[in-house]
């Protein structure tokens, strides 16, 4: 198969799909891959290093998109490309199609086979290529809230971990999964004092036996988090329905009750987000202000850390990509159900749920087309 490998052209997203390292792999089972000039550059990838891999280097995304039977990027297909999309093509990435609309109507008018990153799925659960960005993106939330509470952007003055003889800082963890869990150890690690909230009582015990002394694990409801905002220095929105659209959880009113200069971060933006002030914003310019609290809500946090978050990535992708590149797609989601639940639209078809729903459209199970 021919595998196209696109730059990223989203603002500031300096991530690449997949490593020389991969490429090597994929050369090793036999495919050809097209790497877009300069797409590794921004995780420190030159082209020498893809040549020596084995790629062939490409100047346009329109040739990648003309030759290449699966296309792969890190984030969304962008309007600049949409008409680049060919009919029967594999686009393998990260969609978030349920707050997507205009894009998911023009897959569904490509007649492309769509495969998200985000909605393959293993048979427990999780979520095996969003954990690795799930994780970057909680370790980096409690960084960035830290950085936009100092009073020169725009916070309140508070030092998260505290001092001796000073209170720490408070922050409040919604969502007790991969973002969530790993926002909630970078806190504890400051030294704040941090509340994670879930309702899987399951999970609650689970991050007792392994989260420490100053993080203190609260069963979730709309009552509890609106005392908690109330006493927050850093809300972390950690929240996550594979597939659909955030829940709100959040809203206006309760943002009228929390300090002036606290800050939000939304990690679940790339879903609609789960504050109901929440709108996407870029690292050029990544935080706003609604009734005297800072939101950040950046839709490509591990973007600013392209070098750890390609390498994470690629480790988590590449076998699923050399999968669908050995056996086809149809194939390849027969055999691997994981693959099929990455379905999203799939030849005209909306083949997920949670994105069938988002937005009103026909819902067309995946296995109708694998006959």
């Amino acid at each position: 198969m021919d595998i196209g490998i696109l730059k990223e052209i989203k603002a500031e997203e300096n991530r690449v799909c997949m490593t020389p390292a991969g490429v090597e792999v994929m050369k090793q089972n036999g495919h050809t891959v097209l790497v877009e000039k300069n797409a590794g550059t921004g995780s420190g990838y030159n082209e020498e290093a893809y040549i020596n891999a084995g790629a062939e280097i490409v100047n346009t995304p329109a040739e990648i998109f003309s030759r290449a039977e699966m296309v792969m990027h890190v984030k969304e297909p962008l309007p600049a490309e949409y008409e680049l999309i060919r009919e029967d093509q594999i686009v393998f990435t990260y969609l978030h199609l349920a707050a997507a609309e205009e894009l998911t109507r023009v897959l569904i008018k490509s007649g492309s086979i769509d495969i998200a990153y985000e909605t393959i799925q293993k048979q427990d659960g999780s979520l095996p290529l969003l954990t690795p960005m799930s994780e970057v993106a909680g370790r980096m939330a409690i960084q960035q809230g830290a950085k936009y509470l100092e009073m020169a952007q725009g916070g309140h003055g508070i030092l998260l971990g505290g001092v001796p003889g000073v209170d720490p800082g408070s922050v409040l963890v919604i969502g007790g999964g991969v973002v969530g869990t790993h926002a909630a150890k970078m806190a504890c690690g400051l030294g704040a004092k941090v509340y994670v909230l879930d309702m899987d009582l399951d999970r609650l015990r689970y991050l007792s036996d392994i989260m420490p002394s100053n993080c203190f694990l609260v069963m979730a409801s709309p009552a509890t988090v609106r005392k908690l905002v109330k006493e927050a220095d850093v809300v972390v929105g950690a929240v996550l329905i594979p597939g659909a659209k955030a829940p709100k959880l959040v809203t206006r009113e309760m943002l009228k009750t929390m300090k002036k200069g606290a800050v939000l971060v939304d990690v679940a933006i790339d879903q609609g987000g789960c504050f109901e002030t929440s709108k996407a914003t870029t690292h050029s310019e990544p935080t706003y202000v609604v009734e005297g609290v800072v939101h950040y809500c950046v839709a490509n946090m591990p973007g600013a850390v392209p070098k750890t978050s390609t390498m994470a990535l690629t480790n988590a992708t590449l076998p699923y990509a050399v999968e669908i590149a050995n056996k086809g797609w149809q194939k390849a989601m027969k055999e691997n159900l994981e693959i099929k639940l990455g379905a999203n639209v799939v030849k005209g078809k909306v083949t997920y749920k949670g994105v069938a729903d988002a937005f009103d459209l026909e819902f067309t199970p995946i296995d109708n087309l694998l006959s």
